[in-house]
């Protein structure tokens, strides 16, 4: 812990103090849970006085929606570069889907902000919210929307959006809080080969 401590002082005083503060978020909810997040102790990590991330966090929702906006934005990024190139349009859903797993096992703390309770829903009509989690969420759409069967109404497409989307991040959820056997997960591979398994079985 002291070199982590030691290693965002540093970043800081180099001008980085945000980026040092979402560091030490990310580290104390991992610890701690959500619940665990504090202003005071994520200054205390990176080894600035009480005062300084108000500089950049007004308080501590906004601090946690920064953690969640910086975790929307890597998903957004990551699924863009899997789908890429894709042209069939359920291909591409799954490439999406497959990148949602990824991020939820490599990325735990994050996934968790990203969905807590304590943020705003991702389509809720408010400025106080990750903006980068209407991007994630219209990608999906886009994608879901595509890969439905033609001839189907909007509101069905969004229906279909909205299953897609369930067994997905239901998924991405069991894999993120390590509820799925270990055989079936040993390793990247064996995880990203269930994962395409289960994304097979998506039909629209």
């Amino acid at each position: 812990m002291a070199r982590a401590q030691r290693a965002t002082s540093e970043t800081y005083h180099h001008g980085d103090l945000r980026n040092a503060l979402l560091a030490a978020a990310v580290e104390l909810i991992a610890e701690r849970g959500v619940a665990g997040l504090s202003l005071r102790e994520a200054a205390r990590r990176v080894g600035v006085s009480h005062a300084a991330p108000y500089r950049h966090f007004p308080d501590r929702a906004a601090l946690l929606l920064a953690v969640a906006d910086e975790g929307f934005g890597r998903l957004v990024e990551a699924a863009r570069a899997a789908m890429d190139g894709i042209e069939d349009p359920s291909e591409r859903l799954r490439a999406y889907g497959l990148e949602y797993i990824r991020f939820a096992r490599r990325n735990p703390v994050h996934f968790r902000v990203m969905f807590s309770e304590e943020l705003p829903k991702p389509d809720a009509d408010t400025t106080d919210r990750a903006p980068f989690a209407t991007v994630a969420l219209e990608l999906l759409f886009e994608a879901a929307g595509a890969a439905v069967r033609p001839g189907v109404d909007a509101e069905d497409r969004a229906r279909a959006a909205v299953a897609a989307w369930s067994m997905t991040h239901g998924f991405a959820t069991l894999v993120a809080d390590g509820r799925l056997p270990d055989e079936l997960v040993a390793d990247e591979r064996a995880a990203d080969e269930l994962a395409r398994w289960v994304l097979l079985r998506l039909s629209l």
